[in-house]
């Protein structure tokens, strides 16, 4: 019976069997560090794979580097012995929600989810550390001692003497900040799906630096935007230096796709302002309103004749006669209506018209020729190209010169307010609150806060209201926040996962002052993922109380699993060196403080099964056995030779897809061949482990 291996992936072994299966010839053998033969690649045989000339020695090339590199990218690839453990006390309805709260390391997080969650991430926002050098909760100085900085970039000698000229700022400063992001950013674009998508917060300081990394790990050619955010200086956008510098009050998000072919447009999200405010701003700057003309009656429409565009596809072309053009200065002035009501009553019939140079107008007019005066075209066809790419669409056309018709409900829509202008979303952000973002969610937090409006427009970057959101530096919590408010606007069902490490607040931090106090008359410990668990304990209780009626079945729970060391003891992975006084190990290869609950969740990691499936314990001849989402794995982690034959008959009648088991709780081995034989019989379907 195979065991399971309870602990995460082995990335370099991976990368190197998906190279052997492309270049055979470059697999070679070395040895580990116990002197034991395994596969290795031959780098020069690949660079000359990769080459259409001979290859002596490296070669210059355009990437980017640091030193502690090579390092930072064997910490992305070394597999590690952990597990999450679940924390149901400090859960929310832990049985039913379908979000996670990871407490712990964003790396070992990262790492551990690597299997379950591959390719299932929809998005990706994360506010890493600025490396501003102040004193931020979060380890956010990551400048190096500059002995250290030389040694490691060979600009020292062995006896510590500067082998170039160089400046103590040149590099220093980011070295470090580098290894840091580096292998998070390339565990979590495995998680993003085909059509998934990451934002990354930053400021200028190190704003180069993660567009290079990010165009390293997802690729250039996946770059989507850089948005520039209006912000201010006390939410974030550091102050410091203004006497030489200008004060800085703009921080970016960049924006990157898993897949930029995969990934959907953005042509859906737009800005939102009263019409009539915009047309009175048009006005005083001296700028043309275009939507003043309004299309009355026409009478049914006629076929004319079918053309082809380029592609020999068809554009049916249809007339209508008796059309009826006024103005909206001639209804007012007719009616005795102000320009409000005018744009209210005609708001379906109100247009611009265009003569814009496209291909279909050229192929239209030539087919047409001049329109009367009470004549329209409407043509049929499905664009190429553009945001309603192979969808079939209906233009209008107006005038004897055959003029594109531009209707304001394309531009504008009617809500419960009035009318509403939509812009289209640029690369300029602003009008997000920075002033009491401080205190979103009820609970303070003064450093590096976002407003949670600012969240959510980023998660409308991916127009869907379903999936999984991931923010692997969760702070106080603010993207659980902001997706469950946006749940609540459009009914939708996203998910979150929040990961954030356990870091202590210093109590002598004066920034901090006031909001220690607020955290000790709510009892809160000074610590942040404490403060983060409250916040969002705390939003997700207010949005269902101010949307009672509209959000029953809002789910604003989350399970805590806390990263901890593997549930597994060391003879588990290295058997063979238990010596003579330690064989009682293997009567029981499980830490003796660990639950069954703890084991499910090991298990679940390593098999990749959903961590937010539904789980039910039952009583099965006396035995605890859990299920996950019904039948999709039975676990029974009873010991001392519990696990008998007849128990494995009525657990196989269940016919699960999954069973696990306990090592130590076979009789024998003779009873675990037996088990095994079982389920052969009675569910072949069945995969059967033990740990």
């Amino acid at each position: 019976m195979e065991k399971m291996r309870m602990h995460s992936p082995n990335f370099a072994e991976e990368n190197i069997a998906k190279l052997a299966a492309l270049f055979p010839g470059c697999v070679t053998e070395s040895t580990d560090e116990g002197g034991n033969p395994k596969k290795a690649i031959d780098f020069d045989l690949l660079r000359q794979e990769l080459a259409t000339s001979i290859v002596e020695g490296p070669q210059e090339r355009y990437h980017l580097n640091w030193p502690g590199k090579r390092e930072a990218l064997l910490t992305a690839n070394a597999p590690i012995a952990k597990t999450l453990r679940p924390c149901r006390e400090e859960s929310v309805d832990f049985d039913s929600t379908e979000n996670l709260f990871i407490e712990g390391d964003n790396l070992d997080a990262l790492k551990l989810l690597q299997e379950t969650y591959l390719g299932k991430v929809k998005m990706i926002y994360i506010d890493p550390p600025y490396n501003t050098g102040n004193d931020l909760i979060y380890m956010d100085d990551f400048h190096e001692e500059i002995q250290e900085y030389l040694s490691k970039s060979n600009q020292v000698d062995d006896y510590g003497n500067r082998l170039i000229a160089n400046t103590e700022t040149n590099g220093r400063f980011h070295s470090d900040w580098l290894s840091m992001i580096y292998p998070r950013l390339k565990l979590s674009r495995n998680l993003l799906s085909d059509d998934g998508v990451i934002c990354v917060s930053i400021s200028d300081i190190e704003l180069k630096n993660t567009r290079s990394v990010m165009d390293e790990v997802f690729g250039e050619s996946n770059y989507v935007n850089t948005i520039s955010v209006l912000a201010k200086v006390s939410a974030g956008a550091s102050g410091g230096g203004e006497d030489k510098r200008l004060k800085k009050n703009i921080e970016y998000i960049l924006v990157y796709a898993k897949s930029f072919l995969d990934f959907n447009t953005l042509s859906h999200l737009y800005t939102e302002q009263p019409l009539l405010q915009v047309i009175e701003d048009m006005r005083d700057t001296g700028e043309s309103w275009k939507y003043t003309s309004i299309l009355l009656g026409a009478d049914d429409r006629v076929f004319f004749k079918t053309i082809e565009d380029g592609d020999g596809n068809p554009i049916e072309i249809y007339k209508r006669t008796g059309v009826r053009r006024i103005t909206i200065n001639k209804a007012c002035k007719d009616e005795r209506i102000t320009e409000k009501e005018a744009y209210e009553k005609y708001f379906e019939g109100i247009f611009s018209d265009t003569n814009a140079q496209t291909s279909i107008r050229e192929r239209v007019i030539n087919a047409v020729g001049n329109l009367e005066k009470n004549e329209i075209l409407e043509i049929e066809y499905v664009p190429r190209s553009g945001k309603d790419k192979g969808v079939r669409v209906c233009h209008t056309y107006i005038s004897n010169t055959v003029r594109r018709v531009i209707w304001i409900k394309d531009v504008a829509e009617r809500k419960n307010t009035g009318i509403i202008k939509k812009e289209k979303l640029g690369t300029f952000w602003e009008n997000f609150d920075y002033n009491n973002v401080g205190k979103e969610g009820e609970i303070p937090y003064p450093d590096g806060k976002k407003p949670i409006d600012l969240i959510r427009t980023c998660i409308n970057l991916y127009n869907d209201n379903k999936g999984i959101f991931l923010d692997f530096f969760a702070g106080s919590g603010s993207l659980c926040h902001a997706v469950m408010r946006e749940n609540a606007v459009d009914a939708g069902c996203r998910k979150f996962i929040a990961i954030q490490i356990p870091e202590e607040i210093d109590p002598k931090n004066k920034k901090y002052q006031s909001s220690i106090k607020v955290y000790e008359q709510n009892d809160i410990p000074l610590i942040i993922t404490e403060i983060s668990k409250e916040r969002i304990r705390r939003a997700g209780k207010k949005i269902k109380e101010e949307n009672a009626t509209t959000t029953p079945d809002l789910d604003t729970g989350f399970r805590v699993l806390k990263v901890d060391s593997s549930n597994m003891a060391d003879v588990y992975y290295t058997p063979d060196a238990v010596e003579q006084n330690q064989l009682r190990l293997l009567m029981d290869n499980i830490k003796d403080d660990r639950t069954s609950e703890d084991l499910l969740f090991q298990v679940l990691l390593d098999w990749g099964v959903d961590l937010t499936l539904p789980v039910t314990k039952e009583a099965i001849d006396g035995r605890e056995v859990f299920f996950v989402d019904g039948n999709a794995l039975a676990a029974c982690f009873e010991k001392s030779g519990k696990i008998t034959e007849d128990f494995c008959k009525e657990l196989a009648g269940r016919q699960p897809l999954r069973v696990v088991f306990r090592d130590s709780g076979f009789k024998d081995d003779s009873a675990k061949i037996n088990v095994e034989q079982i389920f052969k019989l009675m569910s072949p379907h069945t995969d059967v482990k033990t740990i």
